[in-house]
């Protein structure tokens, strides 16, 4: 009995192996020591700035070194003008900029995608200046606003003008100057982002909306821009922020003058930095500029409803 109860009895279902974890960790393995290099190229400046800002450090004056805890940003709030006029001015510029390179950017973007002769010629011209440095625009652009060899003189010839006048160092015209120069360079930018994700709107939307009468400007409003919204957000965020800290092209055009009227605030923190060598006191002033924009940022995204439908 014994040997059939044994005989009967099912076999033992082999054990199955347990699946390795290695091949779900691998792609993070490999991705480890890049990310870890970005991580210490990231977070060390960025901790490094956030300790300076607490400690009194300039390189000249080694006695007057040390701990400063609070007292920075104390002078930064209470008794620095130059903080809230480089603040204001930083606003203003970041605001007329991206309104206008989005404006230009999204009609430029409208224009190259129609099909017309000579369409790959003027893709790249309208692009071009995105892949110019932003110190070679600056060159150019003090080139052509130059009193002896520049715009000025020939509208003089032309008997606009007088000779000799310079609108950089003009007060009432080196803003104005200086906003033309950078949307030259940065249209671009909202052109070919733009572009992209008009390549991607379906044109049976189009043809749909011309059978039930809708007008262009219908179309536009109903179509494009809606598919065009996360695009829009995502651009002007990123471009904003980079006109924020915009320094090599107001530095090379005007270096923050005429009278100090075109220094934003990170050009501010640098000549905080480099000239007077105030390294603790413009790590305050990075400090604050950091948590201005990572609020605003986040803000920005929130009230547009980044990467939500479209209603």
């Amino acid at each position: 009995m014994a040997q059939a109860a044994a005989v009967a009895k099912p076999p033992t279902p082999p054990r199955r192996r347990r699946a390795s974890a290695t091949p779900r960790r691998l792609p993070y393995l490999l991705i480890a020591p890049a990310g870890l290099l970005m991580l210490g190229f990231i977070a060390y400046p960025v901790i490094s700035v956030f300790y300076y800002s607490l400690q009194n450090y300039n390189p000249t004056k080694p006695w007057r070194n040390g701990y400063a805890g609070l007292d920075n940003f104390v002078h930064l709030f209470t008794e620095d003008p130059l903080f809230w006029d480089t603040l204001v001015f930083s606003a203003k510029w970041v605001v007329v900029e991206v309104g206008l390179q989005l404006m230009f950017g999204l009609a430029l973007a409208l224009i190259v995608n129609q099909t017309f002769v000579g369409r790959g010629i003027g893709r790249a011209l309208v692009f071009s200046p995105w892949a110019v440095s932003g110190v070679l625009t600056s060159a150019i652009w003090v080139l052509l606003y130059n009193s002896q060899t520049g715009i000025t003189r020939y509208l003089a010839d032309m008997g606009i003008g007088e000779y000799g006048t310079s609108w950089l160092s003009d007060t009432s015209t080196v803003f104005s100057a200086a906003v033309v120069a950078d949307l030259w360079r940065g249209v671009p930018f909202f052109a070919i982002l733009i572009l992209a994700d008009l390549q991607s709107v379906s044109k049976d939307l189009y043809e749909a909306a011309e059978v039930d009468g809708a007008s262009r400007f219908q179309q536009f409003m109903h179509i494009t821009l809606p598919h065009l919204k996360d695009a829009i957000i995502l651009s002007t965020l990123l471009r904003a922020v980079w006109e924020f800290n915009n320094v090599d092209l107001l530095y090379t055009l005007t270096g923050g003058g005429p009278a100090g009227v075109t220094t934003t605030l990170p050009l501010y923190i640098a000549n905080t930095s480099v000239d007077a060598h105030n390294f603790g006191y413009a790590s305050a002033l990075t400090t604050v500029a950091f948590v201005i924009l990572l609020f605003c940022s986040l803000v920005y995204l929130r009230l547009s409803k980044f990467g939500g439908e479209s209603k």
